[in-house]
């Protein structure tokens, strides 16, 4: 195999700062105005279905009659794929909830949750999963024992009303943890809420580390020269494209996914690319869970969330690697799949409807069987630390046609 190549490095050029730089503020403070004005709109529809939800359910029970809540399953047993659509939609298959004895709990902690996200959206406030459980801690008997009890009362109020394109960020409801990390060819424009000042971040000049993905992305707006997008699974390999400043010689923009992405950096990844026209190339460990999990979840959706995977998967992405047939050809070191990787494998291959519309995949995935290992992004670094930043990365990036899909 080839080892590491020296040289000398180049300066460091920064994004190219278009024409007219004051009428790119403007711009990106008149997107933050229409932002803020869909905003304003979406803030009507979930009220009103809010009140609409609550209504039914009071007019049931004054005509003595139970009421009821119907949600989507939200599972791959309820989900589609389209190629032309690129991404999961979600099926017909409904869970119903109804007022009785035994739910009473889970009846009166739904509507409780719809209450708060009421109040959030009517005092233009918001509330972390986190906060959002203590603060049924005043709910007396409806208050959630664990975290996870009011996380699945969110994502089923957030399925209710996904038919509107109602998300839970727009019911005021963020999570806990920010999105992932940036670095390179790019300018982030992010106007203040309050005043419409615009702040421009350069996402070449963070040293060491990088832009940090916030929880919302739609009021932002961008300036890149760019070719493409690296999506990297492991921060250990995006800290060391970032320290090498890949991103100059590649004329790239590096994003740290930090394991299954969270759905800011979804969103943040699809908005960018969509904006800007920007390819995107996905970079993660050769194993069931990088491709059927992280891979899946950031280019299609999942099941448990397929009634927004329209706004937060990133149809366009294309798997760079690592790939069955690299642990051949680069001879890498590897560790047996486990139980759990196996069955991971077999359920996508069997069940998982992105998988079974592309024989590409589940070629690839019949071969990681047969092999009976999995190799890690950092496996490339038995050629040299910065081997996968001088041999592997341009050579695959040589044959993008190949790209798995």
């Amino acid at each position: 195999m080839a080892t590491r190549k020296t040289g000398k490095k180049s300066a460091v050029k920064k994004p190219a700062k278009k024409a007219g730089a004051g009428a790119t503020l403007k711009r990106a403070s008149a997107h933050a105005k229409e932002v803020e004005r869909r905003n304003s709109a979406q803030d009507d529809v979930v009220l009103d279905q809010i009140r609409i939800a609550a209504t039914e359910v009071h007019r049931d029970i004054t005509k003595h009659t139970k009421p009821d809540l119907a949600f989507p399953v939200r599972s791959l047993k309820n989900v589609s794929y389209s190629s032309q659509r690129g991404y999961f939609e979600i099926g017909r298959a409904k869970k119903v909830r109804t007022l009785t004895v035994n739910t009473v709990k889970s009846f009166a902690q739904t509507l409780r949750m719809m209450g708060l996200s009421k109040e959030l959206v009517e005092s233009n406030d918001f509330a972390t999963k986190r906060d959002a459980y203590y603060q049924s801690k005043n709910w007396e008997e409806a208050k959630f024992d664990e975290q996870t009890e009011s996380d699945a009362v969110m994502d089923d109020i957030e399925a209710l009303f996904s038919i509107r394109g109602t998300s839970r960020e727009q019911l005021r409801f963020i999570p806990d943890e920010h999105g992932g990390a940036v670095a390179g060819r790019l300018v982030v424009l992010d106007p203040d809420r309050e005043t419409g000042e615009v702040e421009r971040i350069d996402c070449t000049r963070f040293g060491s580390g990088a832009y940090s993905i916030p929880s919302t992305v739609e009021h932002l707006s961008f300036e890149t020269d760019a070719k493409f997008i690296l999506a990297i699974e492991t921060g250990g390999v995006f800290q060391r494209l970032q320290s090498h400043k890949y991103w100059q010689t590649a004329d790239c923009i590096l994003v740290s996914m930090a394991g299954v992405p969270t759905r800011a950096t979804r969103r943040f990844i699809r908005k960018l690319s969509d904006e800007c026209k920007l390819p995107v190339y996905a970079f993660v460990d050769c194993d069931p869970y990088g491709i059927s999990n992280i891979y899946r979840t950031l280019k299609v959706g999942s099941g448990n969330a397929a009634h927004l995977s329209q706004f937060f998967c990133v149809p366009q992405v294309r798997y760079l690697g690592v790939t069955p047939q690299d642990i051949i050809d680069y001879e890498l070191p590897t560790h047996p799949l486990q139980d759990v990787d196996i069955k991971r494998a077999k359920d996508a291959l069997k069940n998982d409807p992105f998988f079974q519309a592309h024989k590409p995949w589940r070629k690839a995935i019949e071969q990681l069987l047969k092999l009976g290992v999995r190799a890690e992004q950092q496996a490339l670094a038995k050629w040299g630390l910065n081997y996968v930043i001088d041999e592997y990365l341009p050579a695959k990036l040589a044959q993008r046609a190949q790209f798995l899909p």
